[in-house]
């Protein structure tokens, strides 16, 4: 294997510093590569040193200005710090630049949540599930946005394919007993309810929902 495999290799296992050494001799070696920065940025970002990872996001840019990938880390990293402008500019940079990926079309629609822009994020988030279907945190993200904007019984299927995936998914269960409140649908209401809480018994949300159900 060569450096940036053994790179790459050691990152997965979480020995950073290893790492770090294998992608630095890359560059050394090879400094017009612009996925070794990406690569080194990315160890940069794990441990926490955001602002030196986006320099060399920064760098791979500079010398290969069709580097999708340093996009999307530079978009990780601004969605950290909850720079979202930037963090969109940069998602829809790599996705101009061929990143068509469910994980970029995901962080674009959590930073249109994020804009407080739920109804644009649909699509993206559409896109993510379309790109994988096992994601159930995108399924999740994607009912929320349709409840939001009303469309409840497209919610509720995005809602339980999310759940047909993570059974323990309690806000899923929680956003179900919403929607079918709002259906009027009581007793499937108490159910979700009920199963939310039983996953997570402090559930405040869930067990608001319940006694407003049992109200009735």
């Amino acid at each position: 294997m060569d450096n940036s495999q053994l790179g790459i290799q050691y990152m997965q296992e979480g020995k950073w510093e290893e790492a770090a050494k294998f992608f630095m001799d890359e560059i050394e070696k090879n400094p017009q590569n612009a996925v070794s920065y990406v690569n080194f940025g990315n160890v940069l970002s794990a441990l926490g040193d955001d602002t030196r990872a986006l320099s060399f996001y920064q760098k791979a840019i500079e010398i290969d200005d069709t580097t999708a990938a340093a996009y999307y880390s530079a978009g990780a990293v601004y969605y950290e710090k909850e720079d979202l402008e930037s963090a969109k500019t940069m998602f829809e940079q790599a996705l101009a630049k061929g990143l068509e990926t469910s994980d970029n079309f995901f962080m674009l629609g959590l930073t249109y949540v994020g804009l407080e822009k739920g109804k644009l994020a649909i699509p993206y988030f559409q896109r993510a599930v379309e790109l994988n279907n096992q994601d159930a945190e995108a399924y999740f993200q994607l009912g929320l946005c349709l409840a939001q904007s009303e469309y409840i019984d497209e919610a509720i299927t995005q809602f339980q394919a999310c759940i047909s995936l993570d059974a323990t998914h309690a806000d899923a269960y929680y956003n179900l007993g919403v929607a079918y409140g709002f259906k009027e649908e009581s007793e499937k209401a108490k159910e979700m309810f009920d199963k939310a809480l039983e996953i997570q018994p402090d559930h405040l949300l869930a067990g608001y929902g319940k006694q407003i159900i049992e109200g009735k």
